[in-house]
């Protein structure tokens, strides 16, 4: 490699686990571009200089209204994942404590913010966050997904 050439970055995302009474928060994707009308987590990307809990903790504020303490905040998953275009590191952080009311913060991104029982979610969810609530349940901290597409 010499010097002038740029390393390799991959991009990284974080994912808020929020489960209350056997209950599971999903937002529908709209209007973003990817896996629109699909179930996912509130989520967001990495903005650099900050933590997988302080990405989380800004994207739940941003997307939900709510404020989570950092200490109440624990990585559950990590997904390692190849998309068409984008290389990703997931990582699915989990809380049970949390102040404010969960309100959708942006209608412009999200068509739906619901509490869904964890034994009857809907059959359209983001693959990755299918993958990884699968491997939530069955105590599986890393997987890798969509490399199958690069050979």
């Amino acid at each position: 490699m010499s010097n002038h050439e740029e390393r390799f970055r991959p991009y990284a995302s974080a994912y808020l686990i929020l489960i209350k009474d056997k209950k599971i928060l999903l937002l529908r994707r709209y209007h973003t571009g990817y896996q629109d009308g699909n179930y996912s987590l509130v989520s967001g990307h990495f903005e650099g200089g900050e933590t997988a809990t302080q990405c989380i903790a800004r994207e739940a504020l941003e997307e939900s209204g709510i404020t989570i303490a950092a200490n109440d905040l624990k990585v559950v998953s990590v997904i390692h994942r190849l998309s068409t275009d984008r290389e990703y590191f997931d990582i699915f952080v989990s809380a049970n404590k949390w102040t404010g009311e969960i309100i959708n913060m942006e209608p412009d991104k999200c068509d739906e913010l619901k509490w869904f029982e964890l034994n009857d979610l809907p059959k359209n969810i983001v693959p990755e966050v299918k993958m990884a609530l699968n491997n939530i349940q069955n105590n599986i901290p890393y997987s890798e997904i969509g490399w199958e597409l690069k050979f």
